[in-house]
C-alpha cells in the first residue's frame, strides 16, 4: 500500500529535500520516478525558549514563504523516507504529514 508525504519546505531547500526523498525511494508511480507536486504558501511559527530556529528568533512569531511538497512512497519505505526528510530539511522540527492511500 502506498502512502503520501506532505511536507512544508522553504523554497531554497526544495531541491535538496526532493533529491533526498527520491534517493530514499519516494516519488515512484508505475514506470515514473521523481513524481512530486508543490505549491507556495506562508508558514507561521513561534520558537520557544529551548528552540534553535533556522529562521527568525525565539519568542517572536515568524512568517515564512514556504512550499507545500507532496510525494508518494511505498509503505515499507516509511522509515527511510522520514529519515531522509529529517536529514535534508533545514528546520529543527520539519512539519510533515503522512497519509495512507487507499
Amino acid at each position: 500500500m502506498n502512502r503520501k508525504l506532505v511536507v512544508f519546505v522553504p523554497r531554497e531547500a526544495l531541491d535538496k529535500v526532493r533529491t533526498a526523498l527520491f534517493d530514499a525511494g519516494a516519488g515512484r508511480i508505475g514506470e515514473y520516478e521523481h513524481c512530486s507536486w508543490y505549491a507556495a504558501g506562508t508558514g507561521t511559527f513561534l520558537a520557544g525558549e529551548g528552540a534553535s530556529p533556522t529562521i527568525g528568533e525565539r519568542g517572536r512569531e515568524q512568517r515564512v514563504s514556504e512550499l507545500r511538497l507532496e510525494t508518494v512512497f511505498a509503505e515499507e519505505l516509511q522509515e527511510e523516507v522520514v529519515a531522509a526528510l529529517r536529514e535534508a530539511h533545514p528546520y529543527e522540527e520539519p512539519a510533515y504529514d503522512i497519509y495512507q492511500l487507499l
